[in-house]
C-alpha cells in the first residue's frame, strides 16, 4: 500500500481533489474565472474557515459587504461565518486556489507535528 495519492488537473473552471485525493482533513479546489465573471451565488460555512490564494491574475473578493482587491500572490483566511463572494477584474482573468478546514482544528503543525529520521 502507498504513503501517497497523486493526481493530474485538468484545465478547469473548477476542480475539486476532496475525492481525487483522497483527503481526510481538507477540502483543496483550483478555481478559474475569465474576465469580468463571477462565482454566481454568496456562500458561507457552518465550521470551515477557508484560506485563498490567487496564482495568477487579479480580481475581487466581497467579504460581509467590503470588496477586496486580490491579484497573483495574494492569500486570504476567511472565518466560516463570513459571507463572501469572488469575482474577476474586467480586463483579467483570476485563479485561485482554496483550501478548506474545520476552524481551530490544527492541534500541532510544522515542528511540532514532524518526525525527523
Amino acid at each position: 500500500m502507498s504513503n501517497y495519492t497523486k493526481t493530474s488537473i485538468e484545465n478547469k473552471d473548477r476542480t475539486e481533489l476532496h475525492e481525487a485525493l483522497s483527503l481526510t482533513g481538507a477540502e483543496v479546489s483550483i478555481n478559474s474565472l475569465p474576465a469580468g465573471a463571477a462565482v454566481p451565488f454568496v456562500h458561507s460555512h457552518k465550521n470551515n474557515e477557508e484560506i485563498y490564494g490567487v496564482i495568477a491574475g487579479k480580481g475581487t473578493a466581497i467579504i460581509d459587504h467590503e470588496t477586496i482587491e486580490i491579484t497573483s500572490g495574494d492569500w486570504l483566511k476567511i472565518s466560516p461565518a463570513a459571507k463572501r463572494q469572488f469575482s474577476a477584474a474586467s480586463d483579467s482573468g483570476i485563479t485561485y486556489i482554496c483550501i478548506q478546514v474545520k476552524e481551530n482544528s490544527l492541534n500541532e503543525f510544522t515542528v511540532d507535528d514532524a518526525v525527523i529520521y
